[in-house]
């Protein structure tokens, strides 16, 4: 998800959840946390309010939220911005993935996520969501996607029609405000908005295995950089894995 600070969602489908509660401690933790090594940074822009993040070849794909600055870039490591593309005023932007020959845009609270050929970016359709839209990344072929609550969507594409739903728990629990999604095999890393920890959840299953617990660096970005938002944003670039946050000014390699 992407708002400011704000706590409020609309409701989503009545057999997901009737009402959702965030909290900035409303993650049950049973599950084990490891803190990740900090391998190396590489810049990242500060008017990005970073909501997808995702490798494409060697190049990072990100897409940024907020009504009027929302967009879609194309961008070297060392910060080269290659290709870009803007969403009108009216949108949200939200999560992003690269599918084949195209790429994936999610609204907010639009019910909508638009197509665009990857390269060079042109939008080409668009298709209906059935809830808000927060995360999306692919797992066996099929979109999954995040929207605030405990269920993960997987969408297929072409018809885009749900074809099944993952609720994600711990010890039972569910855990709320699944927002950016990265799924590597059959592991998926999801930033829990509101809280400084991703969540490292086992598919189909659904099932917590462990939380990546980034509450020391980002208490150090968030007293050094003056308004700087939430840990967001998670890319695997076949080796690695490479974080961000809302506004932050580096992405980072990392290691757990």
């Amino acid at each position: 998800m992407s708002k400011f600070n704000s706590c409020f969602k609309t409701p989503l489908f009545a057999f997901v959840l009737s009402s959702l509660v965030c909290t900035l401690s409303s993650v049950h933790a049973e599950a084990p946390r490891v803190v990740p090594e900090i391998l190396d940074s590489i810049p990242h822009e500060t008017s990005h309010f970073t909501q997808g993040l995702s490798f494409d070849g060697k190049e990072l794909i990100e897409t940024t939220g907020l009504y009027g600055r929302s967009g879609l870039y194309r961008r070297t490591l060392d910060g080269k911005i290659l290709d870009s593309a803007r969403l009108e005023e009216r949108y949200f932007g939200e999560g992003s993935v690269v599918m084949g020959d195209e790429l994936y845009y999610l609204t907010w609270k639009s019910h909508k996520a638009f197509i665009y050929k990857r390269k060079p970016f042109k939008k080409t359709g668009e298709f209906r969501i059935p809830t808000e839209g927060w995360g999306l990344t692919i797992w066996h072929d099929e979109l999954l996607m995040s929207n605030g609550s405990d269920a993960l969507l997987q969408i297929a594409p072409g018809g885009f029609s749900v074809t099944g739903i993952i609720s994600v728990k711990d010890e039972g629990q569910p855990i709320m405000n699944l927002n950016e999604l990265e799924a590597v095999g059959n592991v998926l890393y999801a930033n829990i908005w509101q809280t400084d920890l991703i969540a490292v959840i086992e598919l189909p299953s659904g099932k917590v295995l462990r939380y990546l617990d980034f509450s020391k660096k980002a208490g150090e970005i968030r007293k050094r950089y003056h308004g700087v938002d939430v840990l967001n944003g998670i890319a695997y670039d076949g080796k690695d894995f490479w974080v961000t946050g809302k506004l932050w000014p580096h992405i980072y390699k990392v290691k757990f």
